[in-house]
């Protein structure tokens, strides 16, 4: 008997390709109970009749859409500006000049945003998709421009450039690797996205600098801890929007108990400007060097990698699985957004895990929901006056937060791992090899200090390196040198004597 082939497109049920499904309607006919042709059916299922939109593509009225937006904007802020806040520093720019990067990074996130939500053309994966700054360049770009000023800034915006435009001519080919992931690897890399991702917010709740002298002190820790208590007594007590946006809400609560407490800064409200525009190429026209290049081309497919998952993870989540059409389009927003940020004096863009937290935890599947948030950000950069407000809320606050936030991710991981079948063959095993490994740079940081540099962009991102190594057994164990397993009840054989289909063949989306 011939093995079953593999990688079939369109084999998810036994049936030959292009065959009806036995019991199915015959081609062209409309499926028992299907709306009738020309009619749009509810592609998230559930009640709401056939002419009812996907809760994806909703749009909730002003107030909510602001709302929601703004938590979004909230849960991202303190990651957008995180990397221009070290970088700036580190090569050399003045407290000015580095205010200007945070500026710009907001502003072109919003824009990279509104490339992955609302789309044009084959770009955009059309999903709540947050986009900002991405924290795999912070290594490699301190190498390439410490202590250069404006010229080593220059060189990082060249760099970037060029690794955009290649990562855009590579998205179409690079999202076909969606076959690869099955649920046992979706499944633990969603989980290790939200385990690597509760790390910050347990250094927000600390102060967020390991160098100052009330860092990890029972204040913030106990601010910390009370912004949780707060945002889980919202959520359980409140009821319809208020419930949608309880962190939103245990926010702006938390901030106001921090005022007396002595951890939230005002002083970044009075010294923003006003009106400020990121005027392209302030530091002075791009640079190309090699090797810098070289570097951030590999950071490059490294967010691609963790893009891929995200999409996943977050089709999942609103109910619109993500495709290889999907995951082109975000590829591409991902990439496109990259490349055109340096002009404006913006950063790598790559998925904000944390948001993908927000929206399993709110249920507020809509895209325009983030559109908005993207609205916000670009606003932002363009107001910093009020961009400071934002940045009223204490990293504390934000960390108790974002405990919830990022364990919905890691929850949402759980999940899809038990629908992953893995009491069957070394499913279990795969699990444990990839979790076990992609937990490496958050439990041992420094354990492989050893590796070249340029490695280190690869192996001290967990989310990658668990991917990675799950997609690799997957294979091994599912389906290199796998022969189908002879039925012992006679009646799981089909008619024909064939064996069934293998139930471990990789599932490919449509």
């Amino acid at each position: 008997m011939a093995a079953t082939p593999r990688f079939r497109k369109n084999a998810v049920d036994g049936t030959a390709p292009g065959a009806p499904a036995p019991g199915a309607p015959a081609p062209g006919a409309p499926a028992p109970g299907a709306p009738a042709p020309g009619a749009r059916a509810h592609e998230g299922g559930g009640a709401g009749g056939p002419d009812r939109k996907h809760p994806v593509d909703e749009k909730l009225p002003p107030l909510r859409m602001f709302t929601s937006g703004l938590q979004h904007v909230a849960a991202m802020y303190a990651g957008v500006v995180a990397p221009p806040m070290i970088v700036g520093p580190a090569v050399g720019l003045s407290a000015k000049e580095t205010a200007f990067l945070m500026g710009a990074s907001l502003f072109t996130a919003g824009i990279a945003t509104l490339l992955q939500t609302l789309g044009f053309w084959r770009i955009g994966a059309r999903l709540p998709f947050v986009n900002g700054v991405s924290f795999a360049g912070v290594t490699p770009m301190i190498a390439i421009g410490k202590d250069r000023g404006h010229d080593g800034i220059a060189v990082i915006f060249g760099a970037i450039i060029v690794a955009g435009l290649l990562g855009f001519v590579l998205a179409p080919y690079f999202c076909k690797l969606v076959r690869f992931f099955p649920p046992v690897v979706t499944g633990t890399v969603i989980t290790l996205i939200g385990v690597s991702l509760l790390p910050v917010a347990f250094n927000w709740s600390q102060g967020g600098n390991a160098t100052a002298d009330d860092y990890g002190s029972t204040t913030n820790i106990t601010m910390a801890a009370v912004t949780l208590v707060i945002v889980l007594a919202l959520r359980k007590l409140l009821r319809g929007f208020l419930q949608q946006i309880a962190i939103l809400l245990g926010l702006v609560v938390g901030t106001l108990i921090a005022v007396p407490a002595g951890i939230t800064d005002f002083g970044a409200l009075g010294d923003a400007d006003v009106v400020g525009f990121p005027t392209p190429f302030h530091f002075g026209a791009p640079q190309f060097e090699i090797a810098a290049i070289l570097s951030m081309c590999i950071v490059m497919l490294v967010c691609m990698t963790e893009s891929t998952a995200d999409m996943l993870a977050l089709g999942k989540i609103v109910g619109r699985p993500a495709d290889e059409r999907t995951i082109e389009g975000g590829l591409r927003a991902d990439t496109l957004g990259s490349a055109v940020s340096p002009l404006f004096n913006g950063f790598m863009c790559s998925a904000f895990a944390q948001n993908i937290g927000l929206v399993a935890m709110t249920r507020v599947r809509s895209r325009f929901v983030v559109a908005a948030g993207g609205v916000i950000l670009v606003l932002l950069g363009l107001v910093p006056v009020a961009a400071s407000v934002i940045a009223l809320v204490p990293l504390p606050v934000l960390g108790g937060a974002g405990i919830v936030l990022f364990g919905s991710v890691a929850a949402s991981g759980i999940q899809t791992l038990a629908t992953a079948a893995l009491e069957k063959g070394e499913n279990a095993l795969i699990v444990a090899a990839a979790v076990g490994v992609g937990l490496i740079p958050i439990a041992a940081p420094g354990f492989y200090h050893a590796f070249p540099e340029d490695l280190l962009v690869v192996l001290d991102s967990g989310i990658s390196t668990g991917c990675v190594v799950a997609i690799v057994l997957n294979l091994a164990f599912n389906h290199w040198g796998r022969t189908p397993d002879v039925p012992s009840d006679p009646e799981t054989e089909t008619a024909d004597g064939e064996q069934p289909k293998d139930p471990m063949a990789l599932p490919v989306a449509h």
